[in-house]
């Protein structure tokens, strides 16, 4: 009924099929997010500048909340492991407390609300 296929035909067919099958990753929109990728390098880099400038992962966790914390310890750390066999001494950070300036008040002369309420108002 069915026309026999050699094997070796079977196994060509198999094999071309694998091959075909490993260049998936290059397909584009089937590999990774490129901005989750962008974030987790951002992290990475923002741990290893807190390290450079002597900060505690405390002190970056708190400056960097929108950071992932596990990328920012990865970069603190690959940082340290870096200064260390180099022997690189880091830069103390010229941030400081961040003094926020004082409101002006506004001058009571200035009404910034009419004295009626909106529903005592004539529409004509």
């Amino acid at each position: 009924m069915y026309p026999k296929i050699p094997s070796t035909a079977l196994r060509l067919l198999a094999f071309s099929s694998i091959l075909l099958l490993t260049a998936c990753d290059k397909i584009p929109g089937l590999g990774p997010d490129p901005r989750v990728a962008q974030r987790e390098e951002e992290a990475k880099a923002i741990g290893g500048a807190c390290r450079h400038a002597l900060r505690g992962l405390e002190d970056c966790y708190t400056l960097n909340p929108k950071a992932p914390k596990a990328q920012v310890f990865a970069g603190w750390k690959d940082m340290d492991a870096y200064m260390r066999e180099n022997n690189i001494q880091g830069t103390p950070s010229v941030l400081g407390k961040v003094e926020k300036p004082e409101r002006a008040e506004k001058p009571a002369d200035i009404e910034t609300e009419t004295g009626e309420p909106a529903s005592s108002r004539n529409r004509s």
